[in-house]
């Protein structure tokens, strides 16, 4: 094996003057640029910085790498965590590219020899944290350096509007004028209309060198589910989704055990991962997820951003995210290679009023900003409106209505009914009882539930206690919020309590009618995942699928990688579909390059002939 982050020896040399076509070819394996990749490659090649939102899996890294390959100095890549850059780092050497790293997880010789490559120029690409950069062995390192790029990654850190806000990214402009020859790309797969002018105007990016590609990742399917019985739900999804990876995202480290040791005891390859775990456990686990060890983690926020796993087949959220550009960017961990992915959010209305609990204990202006962002997320939960859709538009971006994979396009919700009775006991409560409680209270009093709290407001003796009691908590809770979102009812963002609007008299009255749905108790049967022709093995191929994922999985032991660094699922999918049965048709495969084809051509072109030979006899 070669010195961390150096290629291997028998890489051949690049292409002093190849072109950014020609790189996507021998070197990435890819056929054509994808999105917005070509003209921004040529933005960048041109020195005109450049600000990129494309979506995760979209293929951010070539708008980068390639002109890294075709520059004549260092591309420097500010990324904020080593997971990320080892990971980015892996894939390039495999690919024959000169990456090295420089942080903390490095030891002494290890960051000698990184530093002795990037003194040499034999190195393309070096990934830095923004600590690293300004640290004065750094600087004193790239002192004399030609720079050519300045690359930051996950822009978005560098705005206080952002979901992920770094302050040490603040100083990223500062450092832009040690190297004033160099061109800047900063890059982000989540970014609203704010963050976005925040990061051009601090990097003083002009708006005609912003790229802004679709939102839209239509290999995802999207399902929101009325959480009811969380572990009984997950367990149904998991067992529709068998030897598949997955990450199931939850909000407490409590929580994340408890459903881990719930899930191993039923037999599922299962590790925990959040921020209690000492950093040798986490970084174990972690490993074992990424080298397909294991096959699911579950996991607090804490988990995910330095994960370029491509094969992960579905994303549960057990609980609510904080925010729609958190929700977006956790499900987009999904289904990287492009095939189809599953993505399970189990939403229940209490999640919400736990995270209302701790953004409480904000300061007042950050409290605004999250609650505006919560109640973005709970209106694209309750919606019935196509998920997609709603999704894109959060972003900013038209969309078509019917996207035809969501759980609202695959499963039309029922017509609406007359629920003007119901909807005016349930308006009659909220009035009855001050128009100071949440929907909870109000369900408990409809249902006549005799509890401490009811009892001490002497909220048994209204005329509406007990007067809901064909209808169960869940259809009232349900109720409630439909009436908050047609606008009979308004909802105080902090503390959840309901009062009347002017639309809620004429209902009350009986001079209108109020139309609604009522929520079936037994939650649906999830949709059991059904590739669409051509994103998966064919059936008579799977078996050919399956033993060329155990040769990779052998050779990424044997050289102490990831599966994925070998082949992607996509490229095994590929070979499946082609089945070629040389060099020059070996080399048209998805994902493989020359580099590739040296390595491990031959070992897989074996199997595949093999396989064809005796499916002839």
């Amino acid at each position: 094996m070669p010195a961390p982050g150096l290629p291997f020896d028998n890489a051949p040399a690049i292409a002093p003057n190849a072109t950014a076509e020609e790189l996507l070819h021998s070197v990435f394996g890819y056929s054509a640029f994808r999105l917005d990749q070509k003209r921004i490659i040529e933005s960048v090649l041109a020195k005109q910085d450049t600000l990129v939102i494309m979506p995760t899996g979209g293929g951010k890294s070539l708008c980068y790498q390639i002109p890294a390959l075709m520059f004549e100095g260092l591309t420097i890549v500010v990324s904020p965590l080593i997971s990320l850059m080892q990971d980015q780092v892996s894939q390039l050497s495999e690919l024959g590219v000169r990456a090295v790293c420089l942080n903390s997880s490095l030891d002494l010789m290890e960051y000698e020899e990184n530093a002795s490559a990037v003194r040499s120029g034999k190195v393309k690409m070096l990934y830095l944290a923004p600590e690293t950069l300004f640290l004065p062995r750094t600087q004193a390192l790239l002192k004399g350096i030609r720079v050519d790029c300045l690359t930051i990654d996950e822009a978005h850190c560098i705005s206080d509007w952002g979901h992920d806000f770094r302050p040490e990214y603040r100083k990223l402009v500062e450092v832009r004028e040690k190297f004033a020859d160099a061109v800047t790309i900063a890059l982000t797969a989540t970014a609203t209309h704010q963050v976005r002018a925040d990061i051009k105007r601090q990097l003083l990016i002009p708006d005609s060198h912003e790229f802004v590609s679709s939102f839209n990742r239509e290999n995802l399917i999207l399902n929101v589910i009325p959480k009811s019985s969380p572990d009984s739900q997950v367990l149904q999804i998991l067992r529709d989704h068998p030897n598949e990876s997955g990450i199931i995202y939850c909000f407490s480290k409590a929580q994340v055990d408890e459903l881990a040791t719930m899930l191993t005891s039923r037999g599922f390859s299962v590790k925990p991962y959040h921020a209690g775990l000492a950093d040798t456990m986490r970084a174990k686990n972690q490993q074992l997820f990424i080298r397909d060890d294991v096959q699911i983690i579950v996991a607090t926020i804490a988990f995910g951003m330095g994960i370029n796993k491509p094969n992960v087949r579905f994303v549960i959220h057990y609980d609510l995210p904080k925010n729609i550009e958190s929700y977006y960017q956790e499900i987009g961990r999904a289904g990287r290679d492009g095939l189809k992915a599953d993505c399970f959010l189990l939403y229940s209305h209490s999640d919400s009023q736990k995270i209302k609990f701790f953004i409480s204990q904000k300061e007042e202006a950050e409290k605004r900003t999250a609650l505006a962002q919560l109640a973005n997320l709970v209106a694209y939960a309750e919606s019935d409106a196509c998920r997609r859709y709603t999704l894109l538009e959060y972003f900013g971006e038209q969309a078509q209505d019917r996207c035809g994979a969501c759980d609202i396009c695959l499963n039309p919700p029922k017509d609406k009914i007359d629920l003007t009775v119901p909807a005016q006991k349930f308006m009659s409560c909220v009035k009855r009882s001050g128009e100071r409680f949440g929907s909870g209270y109000i369900v408990d009093i409809l249902r006549g539930a005799k509890n401490q709290k009811v009892i001490s407001n002497g909220h048994e003796s209204l005329s509406t206690f007990g007067i809901g009691r064909e209808l169960s908590k869940p259809a009232w809770q349900n109720l409630g919020r439909q009436l908050v979102q047609q606008g009979l009812l308004k909802q105080d963002p902090e503390y959840g309590s309901l009062t009347l609007t002017a639309q809620a008299i004429p209902v009350l009255k009986g001079e209108a009618q109020f139309w609604g749905k009522i929520v079936s108790d037994t939650p649906p049967r999830l949709r059991p995942p059904s590739p669409s022709k051509g994103e998966g093995p064919g059936e008579g191929t799977s078996e050919l699928f399956e033993i060329l994922r155990k040769k990779r999985k052998e050779l990424a032991d044997e050289h102490n990688l990831a599966p994925y660094m070998i082949f992607s699922d996509k490229s095994l999918v590929d070979m499946c579909a082609q089945l070629p049965q040389n060099r020059e048709a070996f080399l048209e495969v998805h994902g493989v390059g020359e580099v590739k084809w040296l390595r491990y051509g031959e070992q897989f072109l074996y199997l595949i002939k093999e396989y064809a030979a005796d499916s002839l006899n």
